[in-house]
C-alpha cells in the first residue's frame, strides 16, 4: 500500500474572504484524494472550523505578511524581526512534517517560498494579487520571491500577465486556473416587481480601494432622482480601518440615507443576502485579480453592476446580467442601477438564464481537478527526481 502523501498548506489569515475559500477548494481537492493535509494560518480565525471539517489539521504559525504598509521605513525594522523568528518556526515544521509539496497561498507570505526551497520541498504559489498600481519597488519586492517556487499557479490571465511584466522569466512555469465558485443550494428568483425600493447589495472587505464609498454615492444619486433604494453592506475592515467604517457611516447621514444603509459585518454565508437583494454591486476603485463576488451575483441569478478593471472584467465577461462600469465614478454606476431597475423584467429574465451558465464554467469540482492535477504533478516530478538522483 502506496504511503500517504503529505500537503502543507500555508495561508495569510484565517478568515472567509475571497482567497480564504479558493484555498478551501484546495484543500478540500488534497483531501478528497487522499492526501494527509496540514494548514498553516498566523491566528485563530472562522476559516479554522471550516478547513478542520474538511479534514486538515490546523496549526498556528505565526508568520508576518508583506503588505505595502511593511515597506514604510516605520515598519519595516519590525517585520524583518519577526521574520527572523518565523524562520525558525517554518524551518521546525518542515523538519517535523517532511511534506511532499508546500503550497503557498497567496503571494503575501514569501517566507514560506524560500524556506521550502532551501530545504528543496517542492513548492506551488498560488498567486490571487496584483501589485501593478503599487510602487515599482513592491511590485518587484513581492515578485521576484515566485523565482524561488517551482510552479506558480494565476487565478486569472490579468493576475498571470501582472507577474510575468515584473518577471518574464515566470511564464516558463505559470499556468492559469480559474477560481471554483460554488453556488446557492437553490436558486431563488428576483422577485418579479421593485415595489418598494431597489435592494441593493455589496458582499465583501470594506475598505477604500473596495469602492464602497462609491456604491453609497450612487445609491444617493438614485434616491435624488425619486428611486427609493435599500443598501445592504456585508463585509468588515481591517483592523486599523475602523476609520474607513465609520467614515461610511457618516457619508450615509450626509447622503439621507442613514435608515436606508445597514452594516451587517461579516457573515460566512453570503446566498440569504443575495437572495433578499434585487441587485449586487462590485464598485473596486483599483485592480482585482479576478471577481469571486461578481460571479457568486451571477450564480445567485442577480444582476450586478461591476467596475470594468483587471480580472474583474475577465470574470464577468459573456454575462449580460453584468454591466460593467467605469471604476470610481458614482455617476456611471448610479446610471447602471437606474437601468436595472427601469428594464427589471429584461435584467431578471438574463439573471435568471444565466445562472446556470456561471455554475458550469466555474464549477468548483472543475477547479478541484484543475489545482489537484498542478499539486500532484509537482510531487511526482520531485518524487522521480529524487529516485533518479538515489
Amino acid at each position: 500500500m502506496a504511503e500517504r502523501r503529505t500537503a502543507l498548506i500555508a495561508h495569510p489569515g484565517a478568515e472567509l474572504y475571497g482567497s480564504d475559500r479558493v484555498m478551501l477548494e484546495t484543500l478540500g481537492a488534497l483531501v478528497e484524494r487522499d492526501w494527509r493535509v496540514v494548514l498553516a494560518v498566523p491566528s485563530d480565525g472562522p476559516l479554522v472550523p471550516e478547513a478542520t471539517a474538511l479534514g486538515a489539521e490546523v496549526i498556528t504559525v505565526d508568520v508576518p505578511v508583506l503588505r505595502k504598509a511593511v515597506l514604510r521605513p516605520t515598519a519595516l525594522p519590525g517585520f524583518l524581526s519577526g521574520s527572523i523568528g518565523a524562520v525558525r518556526r517554518i524551518d521546525e515544521l518542515l523538519r517535523r512534517l517532511c511534506p511532499d509539496v508546500v503550497y503557498v497561498s497567496t503571494l503575501t507570505i514569501p517566507l514560506w517560498i524560500q524556506r521550502a526551497h532551501a530545504r528543496r520541498i517542492p513548492v506551488l504559489c498560488h498567486v490571487h494579487e496584483s501589485a501593478g498600481q503599487a510602487p515599482s519597488f513592491f511590485q518587484q519586492a513581492i515578485t521576484w520571491p515566485l523565482l524561488l517556487a517551482d510552479r506558480v499557479v494565476a487565478n486569472s490571465t490579468f493576475s498571470l500577465g501582472s507577474l510575468t511584466a515584473v518577471v518574464p522569466s515566470l511564464k516558463r512555469r505559470a499556468t492559469v486556473v480559474y477560481n471554483g465558485v460554488g453556488g446557492p443550494a437553490s436558486v431563488r428568483p428576483p422577485r418579479s416587481e421593485l415595489a418598494d425600493a431597489v435592494h441593493i447589495a455589496y458582499i465583501g472587505r470594506l475598505s477604500p480601494r473596495k469602492g464602497v464609498d462609491v456604491a453609497l454615492d450612487a445609491a444617493g444619486i438614485l434616491a435624488a432622482s425619486g428611486i427609493a433604494v435599500r443598501v445592504d453592506l456585508v463585509g468588515d475592515v481591517f483592523p486599523g480601518y475602523e476609520w474607513y467604517r465609520e467614515d461610511l457611516r457618516a457619508q450615509a447621514r450626509r447622503l439621507g440615507l442613514e435608515d436606508r444603509v445597514r452594516f451587517h459585518g461579516f457573515r460566512s454565508a453570503v446566498w440569504d443576502t443575495l437572495a433578499e437583494a434585487d441587485v449586487a454591486v462590485v464598485p473596486s476603485r483599483l485592480e482585482e485579480t479576478f471577481g469571486n463576488t461578481a460571479v457568486e451575483a451571477v450564480l445567485a441569478a442577480r444582476p450586478v453592476a461591476v467596475s470594468a478593471i483587471g480580472g474583474l472584467a475577465e470574470a464577468i465577461d459573456g454575462f449580460a446580467s453584468a454591466i460593467p462600469v467605469e471604476p470610481g465614478d458614482p455617476v456611471q454606476l448610479a446610471e447602471a442601477l437606474h437601468r436595472i431597475a427601469t428594464d427589471w423584467d429584461e435584467y431578471r429574465e438574463r439573471a435568471v438564464e444565466l445562472a446556470p451558465v456561471a455554475a458550469r464554467r466555474f464549477a468548483p469540482e472543475s477547479y478541484r481537478r484543475a489545482i489537484s492535477a498542478e499539486i500532484e504533478g509537482l510531487a511526482g516530478e520531485h518524487a522521480r527526481d529524487a529516485l533518479l538522483a538515489s
